[in-house]
């Protein structure tokens, strides 16, 4: 019984610990990550669906939960206006499973 409760245990924090939590600043000098949202799904590096729940958030897959306070995100986002002004171009999928990188080589930026 002691094994299922501290495997559970530790599956649920390790999931935590990885989930991509994100919070949308006011700022550009506040973001870990300045974002664009284009307008076709071709267009980005990255397809986003947002979940409803932390829980469902996933592991760096293009899953995101949108947390109401800043501490509780792994990482900051900031909407900029234009796309040259952006580390990562993003497109909302209606899907969760079209999310997911399309260039694996900005991967880096939300780790």
């Amino acid at each position: 019984m002691k094994k299922i409760f501290f495997s559970s245990l530790f599956i649920l924090l390790t999931q935590q610990a990885f989930s991509q939590k994100v919070f949308s600043v006011n700022y550009a000098n506040q973001a870990d990550v300045k974002v664009y949202v284009v307008k076709y799904e071709n267009q980005a590096d990255l397809k986003v669906f947002k979940v409803k729940y932390e829980n469902q958030a996933g592991e760096n897959n293009g899953k995101w939960f949108f947390t109401q306070y800043e501490n509780q995100a792994k990482k900051s986002i900031f909407f900029v206006p234009y796309e040259n002004q952006a580390d990562l171009k993003i497109f909302f999928v209606d899907y969760e499973n079209q999310a997911g990188w399309r260039n694996a080589a900005k991967k880096q930026l939300l780790y």
